[in-house]
């Protein structure tokens, strides 16, 4: 098999591509023809589907719960004691790669102050801009000049790369990250002959803010860690820098993707790094950097490691808040645009799915249920995201309809009844989840009414019209493309 895999690489991997949006399709639209032919199956389908979303939603509140006291915790925690009894701790030092095109350069400060204010010391962070060439030289020249000028002194670098867009290579995060990252290696770290064991890298978008404990943090779990060249480090990242500015119908989505953030934290079984992540420079040079020739990165560096250094890769939470930018634009259509456009990129992650899926059959050298487990939380991740919510908002609602006797049956009149009570009960854990929003989130600013935050609860009516249009439709919109090869390009959402 690994010979034919091999002898056929490019179409077994261009069914592969077809492989997630034929799974979405087929399960969305299997109520609505199976209800003409085999109603009883779509009935219990849709029954079982029920019960798994309650599943999901209490195991969501239980490990948002976890999440949130361990960070509120790690928050009064003081790490730096800890890491000052490591006798070798002056050693370390952290690359901090901050991806950048045509963003603001007060978003730019906000993340290095954010990198100025660590507990940690500061001489042994070094920020890293990774600026694009296709970005004028004269942009360029002055957010590099303002950015040294305003924080030069509290770093003993500031670097900026510019990264040339080359042959094979794709517009975006992986490849422009990738070129900072050899030439911090070249330029910084070979050049001075920094000792590599003891050099992490954290790849940060431009508008994250770190706690001030961070690097504290990071640095105490590094040096803690006997498998720290297999590890991948990941915060809680939470999309609260602006949620008093965008509109509740895009308010709500961020607030239940920081949740979801949230709940991932404590599931080793489900946690793979995203958006903002360390892991150490020995590991990341071991494995050949970030694939140029790819829009995803978080989740394609993870498995490139997995699978080059044979299996046995972790991902270890950091229980603190990394604060990121919502999508938002100068109005409300604009800004319901840039969210669309962020989730469908996210989405698009499932443009990793067939080279995964190829390199698990291949690997021979790791252990079966390792990469089985990574691989199903995969495909569970990604060929479920367009579905959830056609099963859980319709559920029999409509497909009845296409065959009415049915729905006057016992079964046909008892299934929606048990979908409802069970959807209804989940209601009690997305209190739950309201409640440590409300907490972790920032204060209300003085411009935000009093009464607009007591209304924020009620917000959640929208739900429904934000699961469509903000994960549901994005999800089988990128599906679709990656089934007929109609590939996407990166789009950098646009920062005010």
């Amino acid at each position: 098999m690994r010979n034919f895999i091999i002898r056929h690489e490019k179409r077994i991997l261009r069914l592969l591509e077809i492989l997630p949006g034929m799974v979405s399709w087929n399960l969305i639209l299997f109520p609505y023809w199976g209800i003409l032919v085999i109603p009883v199956v779509v009935a219990y389908f849709i029954l079982f589907f029920n019960i798994y979303w309650f599943y999901q939603s209490l195991q969501i509140a239980i490990s948002s719960i976890v999440s949130h006291l361990k960070i509120q915790s790690a928050k009064i925690y003081d790490w730096m004691g800890d890491v000052r009894g490591f006798p070798d701790w002056e050693r370390v030092r952290h690359i901090v790669i901050i991806p950048t095109y045509n963003e603001p350069v007060h978003i730019l400060e906000r993340t290095l102050k954010s990198l100025a204010d660590q507990e940690f010391p500061t001489k042994h962070i070094i920020p890293v801009f990774a600026m694009e060439g296709k970005e004028t030289r004269e942009s360029r020249n002055a957010k590099s000049k303002e950015l040294k000028a305003k924080f030069g002194k509290y770093f003993d670098h500031i670097f900026v790369t510019t990264h040339e867009l080359e042959m094979g290579e794709v517009a975006g995060k992986a490849s422009n990250e990738r070129f900072a990252a050899i030439w911090i290696k070249k330029n910084y770290i070979d050049r001075n002959k920094i000792d590599l064991n003891y050099v992490t890298v954290t790849s940060c978008d431009a508008d994250h803010k770190f706690h001030p404990k961070h690097f504290a943090n990071l640095t105490y779990k590094f040096l803690d860690n006997p498998k720290r060249y297999k590890t991948f480090w990941q915060p809680a990242v939470m999309f609260y820098n602006n949620i008093w500015e965008i509109p509740a119908i895009t308010r709500v989505p961020n607030t239940l993707m920081t949740i979801w953030n949230l709940s991932l934290l404590p599931r080793h079984d489900r946690l793979i790094n995203a958006q903002n992540y360390s892991l150490s420079f020995k590991l990341l040079d071991s494995v050949g950097y970030w694939d140029p020739d790819k829009i995803p990165e978080d989740w394609g560096i993870f498995f490139k490691a997995f699978y080059k250094s044979g299996g046995g890769i972790e991902v270890e939470p950091i229980y603190l808040p990394l604060m990121a930018d919502a999508a938002q634009s100068s109005s409300f259509w604009k800004t319901l645009q840039n969210q669309y456009q962020q989730i469908q990129r996210w989405a698009w992650g499932v443009s990793d799915d067939p080279w995964i899926i190829k390199s698990y059959l291949l690997a021979r050298d790791v252990p079966f249920w390792d990469k089985t487990t990574r691989l199903f939380q995969v495909i569970w991740a990604h060929f479920l995201w367009p579905v959830n919510w056609f099963i859980i908002t319709i559920g029999l609602t409509l497909p009845t309809l296409l065959n009415p006797a049915f729905g006057r049956t016992a079964l046909g009149y008892t299934v929606p009844k048990l979908s409802s009570f069970i959807l209804t009960i989940s209601l009690v854990f997305l209190v739950i989840m309201l409640v440590i929003d409300n907490i972790q989130k920032p204060a209300r600013p003085k411009e935000v009414s009093v009464w607009r935050q007591i209304f924020t609860p009620f917000e959640f009516i929208l739900m429904p019209i934000a699961g469509f249009f903000f994960s549901a439709l994005p999800g089988i919109d990128a599906h679709t493309r990656l089934m007929l090869g109609k590939y996407i390009e990166y789009r950098v959402t646009e920062k005010v």
